[in-house]
């Protein structure tokens, strides 16, 4: 295999993460006999300090010729005057959007050694193994008009929540898909009975389902679903929803695993590259501006990454296993980052928990 990939660390935390996870590719692919060019760009706050853009065409130009991107994270308090058109976060939509990124894949699954990391009791969570199949270029988030104009009385703020029966076939078919991986339940999430476009999303999400007879298809409204999550996670299997509430809910499923520092993502796209799907990969926290520089971020969201990425983009499940594995060794050992500590674990930084999964890995 070998493969390009666009490296955008970002802001905050972002460029101490990334490069954990670049080290942990750059071992499998001297274990496994991979190669794999690493190309770095600035996006987000970094990109605007340096040119004025938070996506500047050369990073977009590198991005669209990649076969795979790993990214950090973007934003922090420093950029929040900014006029919205030009904020850090505007990079991450229009990576969406320009390179199609509509289905964004974050499972949540709890490490059994974790589950005294989280706040929920662990008869609650052991056992929690899910994945949230998120819309990722439609919705509130892309509609229009959108926007902020002044009226009489002051101002007025405009988002519109907009979908078509295209966007949602593709993104269910995603889900179906997705569950006959796993144990073929696919949940949907929606509002259907106060919001139109919910209704068409519901509506459109049966109809794919009579192509799935083997996936089992339920329906539950967002603010049910947000209350199930934390009352019994261990029903879902597959959750397909909207952008907006896809976006709420799993960073609510994060605390499931005991750390919102722990998931990975995975956006992909329908363009084709070395060895699958082009996709976009990145850790679902944000960038922590408050421990950025301190060597306290957890890497290991982004690692679980770039296990994704060998996994979906490049097909390279038996390397992904061995990631997964790698994390799994240095868990069981008792190696926590501050955000999942607990009592009787030896607290590291992130560096040396990117090198302890490294090590872990190359000794497998």
């Amino acid at each position: 295999m070998k493969a390009r990939i666009a490296v955008l660390p970002g802001d905050g935390i972002g460029p101490e993460i990334v490069p954990q996870a670049v080290q942990i590719l750059e071992a499998v692919a001297a274990q496994y006999g991979h190669t794999f060019e690493f190309h770095a760009a600035d996006v987000g706050g970094a990109a605007i300090d340096k040119t004025g853009r938070p996506l500047p065409e050369e990073t977009f130009k590198l991005a669209q010729a990649s076969d795979a991107i790993l990214l950090g994270a973007v934003g922090g308090p420093k950029w929040d005057g900014l006029a919205y058109e030009v904020r850090p976060e505007r990079a991450l939509l229009g990576l969406r959007e320009r390179l199609g990124l509509y289905a964004n894949l974050r499972p949540a699954k709890l490490y059994s050694m974790l589950a005294d990391a989280s706040t929920l009791k662990p008869e609650v969570i052991i056992g929690a193994d899910l994945l949230v199949v998120r819309e990722l270029t439609g919705g509130t988030y892309f509609g229009k008009p959108k926007g902020i104009k002044k009226t009489a009385d002051g101002e007025r703020g405009v988002n519109t929540e907009v979908y078509t029966t295209a966007e949602i076939v593709r993104i269910a078919k995603v889900a179906f898909e997705s569950a006959r991986k796993r144990r073929k339940k696919v949940t949907s999430v929606d509002k259907a009975n106060v919001l139109e476009s919910s209704a068409l999303w519901r509506r459109v999400v049966l109809d794919v389902a009579k192509g799935y007879p083997d996936v089992e298809l339920a329906h539950l409204y967002v603010d049910n679903c947000a209350m199930q999550l934390i009352r019994n996670p261990k029903q879902f299997d597959v959750l397909v929803t909207t952008n907006l509430f896809g976006d709420i809910l799993s960073d609510e499923a994060a605390m499931l695993t005991g750390s919102i520092g722990m998931l990975p993502s995975a956006s992909l796209g329908s363009r084709v590259g070395a060895g699958g799907p082009v996709g976009m990969y990145e850790p679902i926290h944000g960038s922590a501006p408050d421990i950025a520089g301190r060597d306290l971020a957890n890497p290991i969201g982004t690692i679980a990454s770039a296990a994704m990425m060998l996994s979906y983009s490049f097909n390279l499940d038996k390397e992904a296993a061995a990631i997964e594995r790698g994390i799994v060794r240095v868990l069981e050992q008792g190696y926590r980052t501050k955000d999942i500590r607990s009592l009787g674990t030896k607290v590291v930084g992130t560096k040396e928990m990117g090198r302890l999964i490294c090590q872990a890995l190359t000794k497998a």
